[in-house]
């Protein structure tokens, strides 16, 4: 989730200009849906990054489609507290939500830091990971609560903790064959 030319809509959904050869509506929310489990998709807000809402949802989730000014495909779900901290991420600012939060990418993600919430590349201290894998999102109010978790999603395989000693820290989940 590196951000790219950000915008923000009253909505707190991070958006982003879309790139030329954009895919058809129907397609947009198919890989959108495809971010998270059938149960929570069928039923959530679809909002391209164009601030397009392609279809209203019920059940208080938003799924977007891949980012186009992204490598890979990384459609995401999300919830209220992590609309909260895309808009914090986004404006560089404290996030402010108060309860946990989750959000699914389990379609993979775009190349990223594991340290450094900003990263447009690899360098010699960021912890680059070059792949995405399908994982679950997790943030909570006190990062306190993140003590003893992995740092490092070489540090046994199972979920760790990305971005810390940020405001943006959360748990990565990965779930391989979901």
């Amino acid at each position: 989730m590196r951000p790219v030319t950000t915008l923000l809509c009253t909505t707190g959904l991070l958006l982003l200009p879309l790139a030329a050869g954009a895919q058809s509506m129907e397609e947009k929310i198919a890989n959108a849906m495809s971010a998270a489990p059938a149960s929570i998709a069928k039923h959530a807000t679809i909002m391209d990054w164009d601030q397009t809402k392609l279809r209203e949802g019920t059940n208080g989730w938003t799924c977007m489609p891949d980012n186009p000014n992204t490598p890979g495909n990384d459609p995401m779900c999300i919830d209220e507290p992590w609309l909260n901290w895309v808009d914090a991420w986004v404006n560089k600012k404290q996030p402010s939500y108060d309860r946990m939060g989750f959000g699914y990418m389990l379609a993979g993600g775009s190349p990223d830091s594991n340290t450094d919430p900003y990263a447009e590349g690899p360098t010699a201290d960021n912890e680059w990971m070059d792949k995405g894998v399908p994982h679950l999102m997790i943030i909570v109010p006190d990062a306190a609560a993140l003590e003893g978790v992995p740092t490092h999603p070489s540090e046994g395989g199972g979920p760790w903790v990305m971005w810390r000693d940020t405001p943006y820290v959360h748990i990565m989940a990965p779930m391989p064959g979901h």
